[in-house]
């Protein structure tokens, strides 16, 4: 059976699962990182060296980094049910996944502290003020993209919606001042009706 090392409130881990839960499979998961330890564990260190979750193995192969993960998890499913169908379609898919982890991840982060993690007290305004000011910038660049398509991955939801997927709904759900976006929110809205996205993301924000 899979296996999969992570704690459910770390987005990277809420990518995985979501994945997982989207193609029906059955898994094992192991509370891993944050509160829980166990990343720094040298049988956990053996897995992933770099003592941070998500790490899943399957039959005995071992894998860890998200985007990583959610593509050969997708890439396993005999229907492709979450991969584009051409090159230049799974080409356009990856570089959203990309573009989530290395583009809006550090803004959103800065956010998603001062406002969930901080208390009011810790809070430091000027992060925050700077994570909101290019959360919405660069959201306004995918809400652009969903003017023309559905999906980011294309006419149907696949892997290139995954990664944003897991930070928008901290987007949509935090008491912050939001840009309107409209084609960003009802891809968003759409997303919140998936059961596998209810199930893995759509939990308290902590």
């Amino acid at each position: 059976m899979l296996k999969i090392w992570g704690r459910t409130n770390s987005s990277n881990v809420k990518k995985v699962l979501w994945c997982a839960e989207e193609l029906g499979l059955a898994y094992e998961r192991v509370d891993a990182g944050g509160a829980f330890g166990v990343v720094n564990d040298p049988a956990y260190r053996a897995l992933n060296p770099n003592g941070l979750v998500p790490c899943i193995e399957d039959d005995g192969f071992v894998l860890w980094e998200s985007n990583a993960i959610v593509r050969y998890l997708a890439a396993g499913d005999a229907e492709h049910r979450l991969l584009p169908h051409t090159r230049q379609e799974k080409a356009s898919a990856d570089r959203w996944m990309d573009w989530a982890t290395s583009t809006i991840a550090a803004p959103f982060r800065d956010v998603f502290w001062n406002v969930v993690r901080r208390t009011a007290q810790d809070r430091v305004e000027t992060e925050l003020s700077r994570g909101l000011a290019s959360c919405s910038r660069l959201l306004a660049i995918a809400d652009k993209a969903l003017a023309n398509q559905p999906y980011l991955t294309g006419d149907h939801f696949g892997i290139g919606d995954i990664p944003l997927g897991c930070s928008a709904y901290g987007w949509f759900t935090m008491p912050i001042e939001r840009p309107d976006l409209p084609h960003l929110a009802a891809w968003y809205e759409g997303l919140t009706q998936r059961p596998a996205y209810r199930k893995a993301v759509m939990i308290p924000l902590t």
